[in-house]
């Protein structure tokens, strides 16, 4: 489904069709009584949901590269992860990708949203819990000796990304999650439109916090 409001430009569009169905509605009940401004709000209300739903970019977009590039010793990392950035697996990949330069790693948390809320714009709560998974994950790092830190992100986890490389001129974006079939992100594919939306080389992690957990005890 689009969402309108991801850009100024959709969002003021959505403005003059709302403005224009609204208009509509009012004529039509002026002019035709209450059941014939019922109908006509009826029909335009069910149009409107078909070009929410089947409506999208008309052609592939090119690929959204950095704000800048790092130099010749330098590594900028971006890490785009859920509840999976303190895993071991992860860690690992982030430490060996540090050795011999000098790196600068920024850690976003997606605001993860229910639908309702989302469109809503309630999104309160959300921030403040991925707020905490942040806060809990670059302690995680930092005590594993990686020097991090990290945001709060687009609920959606492209968008979040894209915002990054905005002000973050990454190198690399690592995307760590569960394992399929217990990752919400791979079944919607993100690592691929990931690949396809953002020229950066994109390195998919696989972090099993259930395997991990099962190794300490």
């Amino acid at each position: 489904m689009r969402n309108p409001f991801r850009s100024e430009a959709e969002a003021y569009r959505l403005v003059l069709i709302l403005a224009g169905f609204f208009a509509v509605v009012i004529a039509a009940n002026a002019l035709l009584g209450r059941w014939g401004g019922l109908a006509a709000f009826v029909v335009l209300a069910a149009a409107l949901l078909w070009w929410l739903v089947t409506t999208g970019p008309r052609e592939r977009p090119a690929p959204i590269a950095p704000s800048r590039r790092s130099g010749p010793n330098e590594r900028r990392i971006l890490v785009v992860a859920n509840e999976t950035v303190g895993g071991a697996t992860l860690r690992d990949l982030l430490r060996s990708r540090a050795e011999g330069v000098d790196e600068e790693i920024l850690v976003v948390c997606p605001a993860l949203n229910s639908p309702v809320r989302h469109w809503a714009s309630d999104e309160d709560s959300a921030r403040r819990e991925a707020q905490g998974r942040l806060a809990r994950s670059l302690e995680r790092l930092r005590e594993a000796g990686i020097n991090a830190r990290g945001e709060v992100g687009d609920g959606e986890p492209l968008q979040a990304m894209e915002d990054a490389l905005r002000t973050f001129g990454a190198d690399e974006i690592v995307i760590s999650t569960h394992p399929e079939g217990r990752s919400h992100w791979l079944e919607r594919g993100i690592v691929e439109s990931a690949r396809q939306r953002f020229a950066v080389p994109i390195t998919h992690v696989t972090v099993d916090l259930e395997a991990e957990r099962e190794e300490v005890t």
